[in-house]
C-alpha cells in the first residue's frame, strides 16, 4: 500500500509529517505548558495526570500534544457520526460500544501511549474500562482541522496502524472527505470518499455513513 501517495493526493506533501514536532502541528495549549512541547524531557503519563481541569493532552513518544476546544463544525461532525454508530448498533445488537473525549486510550495497553480520538470504537469487552481503553480499539474516528491534519494523516495513521487498530477513518471537512483504511488480517486498504457517498464500515458490518445527509 503506497501511503505517501494517498498523502498527498489528499493533502499534498506532507513528507516528515510523523516526525515533526508539535510546534510545528500547531497543536494547542495552554501558555504554561508550551515548554512541553520544545524541551528534550521524556514525558510520561504522570504528566498527564497531574494537568490542571480543563487542559487535555495525549502522550505519544514521551512527548505531550495538548489539545484545545473543538470547533462548531467539529462537534457536529462527531455527533452525526456518534449517533449512527449508536443507533446501528441498538437497532442490530452486537459488542461493539463508541466513546468519545475526553475517554482515553492506552494504545499499547500500558502507559506508554494516550491518546483521545474523536470518536472511539471498542468491541472487546475486556479493553473497556472506566478509565479508558486498554489496548487497540478496533476502529478510530478522528475529525482534522487545518492546526491537526499532519499528525492525524501522519504519526496516528502510522501510530493506529502498528498497535492493531483495525480500521481507522479520518474525516475532513475541509475537503469534505473520508479516508477509510483497514488493517486487517494482513490487508492493508485504503479508499477515500466524499461526503456524499455511503462510506461502509468494515468493523461493524451493515453500517453506512453518508454525511451529507446532515451536513
Amino acid at each position: 500500500m503506497d501511503y505517501r501517495k494517498l498523502l498527498h493526493h489528499e493533502e499534498g506533501e506532507l513528507e516528515g509529517a510523523a516526525h515533526e514536532s508539535a510546534a510545528e502541528l500547531e497543536y494547542w495549549s495552554k501558555p504554561d505548558f508550551e515548554g512541553a512541547m520544545y524541551d528534550d524531557r521524556i514525558y510520561t503519563i504522570n504528566d498527564i495526570y497531574s494537568l490542571p481541569e480543563g487542559v487535555i493532552a495525549e502522550l505519544i513518544g514521551g512527548k505531550l500534544y495538548f489539545k484545545g476546544t473543538p470547533k462548531a463544525i467539529h462537534q457536529e461532525i462527531s455527533g452525526e457520526v456518534f449517533f449512527d454508530i449508536v443507533n446501528h448498533i441498538r437497532g442490530r445488537g452486537g459488542d461493539c460500544r463508541v466513546f468519545f473525549p475526553p475517554y482515553g486510550v492506552y494504545l499499547h495497553g500500558d502507559d506508554s501511549t494516550y491518546v483521545i480520538p474523536d470518536l472511539t470504537i471498542v468491541c472487546d469487552p475486556d479493553k473497556r474500562k472506566d478509565d479508558g481503553c486498554f489496548g487497540a480499539p478496533d476502529w478510530v474516528v478522528e475529525v482534522i482541522s487545518k492546526s491537526t491534519q499532519k499528525i492525524d494523516y501522519g504519526l496516528k495513521l502510522f501510530l493506529y496502524r502498528e498497535a492493531g487498530v483495525r480500521e481507522y477513518w479520518i474525516i475532513n471537512p475541509i475537503n469534505r472527505t473520508v479516508m477509510v483504511y483497514v488493517f486487517e488480517n494482513g490487508r492493508e486498504d485504503a479508499d477515500m470518499y466524499s461526503f456524499d457517498d455511503a462510506v461502509p464500515c468494515h468493523v461493524i458490518p451493515g453500517l453506512v455513513i453518508r454525511l451529507s445527509d446532515r451536513l
